[in-house]
């Protein structure tokens, strides 16, 4: 089966030039590549019921991305036009020195890429996440797209200093795609030097996993390393560069195909172009969706958006503020990818900007849902361009729904979070109730609803409850906790199933403990600067469960309140 595969491989590879984009959309090519991906799978499974302990055993599945239009350019320089492509290949550039394995996620490697974990042993391994080592069954590939960065057309983005190694299909069936970020330059680069300096990238390698843990659709994070390769930043933009160390992440999603791929294609009029790549991506990504479909765009739209809604909906759940949320940063499958200056509240303000670039607050903590809208609408337009008028008209009536369904859904992850089982009108506003009074007296809001879960309801005004509650003693000063305190009990009194332990458990199962709050990340990598990544393992660890009381994560303060200094730690799109 592996040879008749790779021989298989082999043709369409060299067919690939010779398919059209009338070809891709036909019943006959859709059944071509259906039977071809079954075959992919079968073998997949065949091949990866034991946990490999060697990259010499380890291989990525047949390259589909190659059937979408490649750069015919193979020149890798940067502030290039490209036209009518999806990818450009390019090959990562390799550092040279001294390369560290900082950390990996044990459970990335063994669930999602069928590795033993003692594969992290071989210099190979580190040789692979640095991008210095190309398996032979990779094509590195850089892929094309556009953005609306902070409300403004950017016109042609791409991966700067990301490369796309392949797609792995593991013994589950599932399809990730394995990307090198930090790994060098490509022809999307711009101006930038294709890097990605240590701080950035252990964000980036924690908050992954961390996400995972808690619940929200997330890229993963399989590995990170470090090189002694000088990198120049200028964190803050004040004219004041330094040198940083260089290190790259493996990370991992079912695709890295964004809302920009297809802003792009629709504004440049590349409509040809913009068919095929929407087309294999119903095919690739959206089995309940009928690729013959001739309604298949507005069912894209419609699953994008609701899922989406529901992403944001959980961002706003555990305090989650994303800092960036440009269209190129948002995926089609709506899982959380490209973490940059992000951060979790502390102090709960709607207004909470932890990305010292945004000035104007657009991507604040309370903003999300709008801003997430906002992209969506954008998403719409790009892919009107395939709809007749009648279809236009049906999609922009299901955009003007989005703030409903975006309502409904922060109703829902709220009322769990507040112990609550069942939908009554105004839960939102109750929810709303508590927020304000926690803006009122700067309550944390992760350890804020975590407390008010942890002390029983009847007990909550006296003092003597509530002493070692450091959270919900701040929350208490509101000049009306009293008044939410009755309200909330009435809203209880609605379900009368709902006892005051079962309240609790809720509230637990929906409460972290643990996030990974700005100084926890900074306390990390000062560590790290020092070649010390004890830190950000006790980090992978403790982030694992977050709901659960950790002694380890108690000695370290984890969930006491932050520390004076944090409070001034800025974060910024240089990385």
């Amino acid at each position: 089966m592996a040879i008749i595969l790779k021989n298989l491989s082999i043709v369409i590879y060299m067919l690939h030039s010779f398919v059209s984009a009338q070809i891709f959309t036909t019943l006959k090519h859709t059944h071509l590549i259906r039977n071809y991906t079954n075959l992919i799978m079968e073998d997949s499974k065949s091949q990866c019921d034991v946990l490999k302990k060697s990259l010499s055993e380890w291989s990525f599945s047949t390259p589909k991305l190659l059937l979408l239009p490649i750069d015919k350019v193979e020149s890798n320089y940067i502030r290039r036009n490209v036209i009518g492509a999806v990818f450009s290949k390019v090959s990562p550039t390799p550092l040279k020195h001294k390369i560290s394995l900082v950390s990996y996620s044990k459970d990335a490697l063994i669930n999602i890429l069928d590795m033993d974990p003692s594969i992290t042993e071989s210099e190979d391994f580190t040789e692979f996440v640095s991008g210095n080592l190309v398996l032979s069954s990779s094509v590195p590939l850089a892929h094309r797209y556009g953005g609306h960065q902070f409300g403004t057309w950017a016109m042609q983005l791409g991966d700067g200093r990301a490369h796309l190694l392949g797609e792995y299909i593991n013994n589950k069936g599932e399809h990730w795609e394995l990307q090198l970020k930090g790994s060098g330059m490509t022809p999307y680069s711009r101006d930038g030097d294709g890097r990605a300096v240590l701080r950035s990238s252990i964000r980036e390698f924690l908050c992954s996993e961390a996400m995972h843990y808690l619940g929200v659709p997330t890229s993963r994070a399989a590995a990170l390393v470090v090189s002694n390769d000088p990198v120049l930043r200028d964190q803050f933009y004040n004219g004041f560069p330094e040198l940083e160390k260089a290190a790259v992440v493996l990370r991992l999603a079912p695709t890295w195909f964004r809302f920009g791929s297809l802003e792009l294609l629709a504004r440049q009029g590349e409509v040809t172009t913009l068919k095929i790549l929407t087309d294999f991506i119903i095919q690739e990504h959206f089995p309940s969706i009928n690729p013959l479909d001739e309604d298949r765009y507005l069912q894209m739209f419609d699953e994008v958006s609701h899922k989406t809604l529901q992403l944001v909906a959980q961002w706003q759940g555990v305090g989650f503020t994303h800092g960036v949320l440009n269209t190129d940063n948002m995926s089609l499958l709506s899982v959380t990818i490209d973490y940059g200056p992000f951060g979790y509240l502390d102090a709960y303000h709607e207004r909470y900007i932890p990305n010292n670039s945004d000035k104007e607050g657009r991507y604040c903590y309370g903003r999300q849902p709008e801003i997430v809208i906002w992209n969506l609408e954008k998403l719409a337009r790009a892919l009107s361009v395939l709809l007749n008028q009648e279809r236009t008209g049906q999609l922009m009536e299901m955009v003007k729904n989005l703030q409903k369904h975006a309502n409904d859904k922060l109703s829902v992850v709220f009322r769990k979070k507040l112990g609550l089982t069942t939908d009554q009108p105004g839960d939102l506003q109750l929810t709303q109730q508590l927020l304000n009074l926690m803006q009122e007296t700067s309550t944390d809001f992760t350890m804020g609803f975590c407390q008010l879960g942890e002390v029983q309801l009847e007990h909550i005004l006296e003092p003597e409850h509530t002493k070692e509650k450091w959270a919900l003693e701040t929350l208490k000063k509101a000049k009306t906790f009293q008044t939410f305190i009755e309200a909330y009990k009435k809203r209880i009194a609605l379900e009368p199933e709902l006892t005051e332990s079962k309240r609790q458990a809720l509230m637990k199962a929906n409460n972290p403990r643990y996030v990974l709050r700005q100084w926890m990340a900074q306390s990390a990598i000062k560590k790290a600067e020092n070649y010390d990544f004890s830190e950000v393992n006790l980090l992978l660890k403790v982030l694992q469960t977050p709901f659960s009381y950790q002694e380890e994560a108690e000695e370290m303060s984890y969930s006491s309140p932050p520390p004076c200094w944090a409070r001034h730690i800025k974060v910024s799109c240089s990385s």
